[in-house]
């Protein structure tokens, strides 16, 4: 069913990705991992839907994030980053989907591997982890292309110095911040074997960001010896997913 939200507050994670906070008085509540389709209707009868990760924590109670990164020819996503105001109500469908969750019950260590903006559910997970007091041993191995296009650095970076059961790793594709110990390049074997938690523990591990990244990303987990059944993916762009 359709439900109606209202904005209550915008904040911008970069120069293009917009989290919008709002408000629906009939929330069911969701699971960290899933998503909503939101409902664009123009003056003409013209509807356009698009499907964006939740980032809040389900604690988040009648209040939901979604983060929109601006697509230069999009039809939704330019509306949504640029002229969408608090006060607003958009339409919403959800939550959706029940395989790529994490649930606060959940013990064993955590993997998760984000490429760009593919981070957002992900988020949702470490959000819904600290929110729940859950013990569990979280590792975040991020892909972004420089950091200014880093979502939630200043949350993150914050998570970093005061939780070490929550180890982040950047992976920088094109421009790495001065000092950095790896240079510009894209997630391989050495990081994955560096960077994430041995096989030998079992991880469940969560894969979000566009189809190809996701798919080499799932290929170097399993050849550092993951099984497969242990990975969870989410994918977009355009031969995969729903972004």
């Amino acid at each position: 069913m359709w439900r109606t939200g209202t904005v209550v507050a915008l904040h911008d994670e970069t120069a293009t990705a917009r989290t919008i906070t709002l408000k629906v008085p009939d929330w069911p509540g969701h699971l960290a991992g899933q998503h909503v389709d939101v409902r664009l209707t123009a003056p003409d009868g013209y509807a356009a839907v698009r499907s964006y990760s939740i980032a809040s924590s389900p604690n988040f109670e009648r209040h939901i994030d979604i983060t929109v990164d601006r697509l230069p020819n999009g039809e939704v996503s330019p509306y949504l980053t640029e002229e969408v105001i608090v006060g607003d109500r958009l339409e919403l469908r959800g939550p959706i989907g029940g395989w790529f969750v994490w649930r606060s019950n959940q013990t064993e260590p955590i993997q998760l591997i984000a490429g760009g903006s593919g981070i957002v559910p992900l988020m949702a997970m470490i959000r819904s982890r600290v929110a729940s007091g859950n013990s569990a041993l979280f590792r975040l191995l991020y892909s972004v292309r420089e950091p200014g296009a880093v979502f939630y650095g200043d949350e993150l970076r914050a998570l970093s110095d005061l939780d070490r059961s929550v180890v982040i790793t950047y992976a920088y594709t094109q421009v790495a911040p001065k000092d950095w110990p790896r240079p510009p390049c894209r997630i391989d074997a050495a990081l994955i074997a560096n960077a994430t938690w041995p096989a030998n523990l079992a991880p469940t591990c969560y894969v979000c960001g566009p189809t190809s990244f996701v798919e080499s990303a799932s290929n170097l987990l399993i050849a550092s010896g993951n099984h497969r059944d242990r990975i969870r993916t989410e994918r977009f762009g355009p031969t995969g997913g729903r972004k």
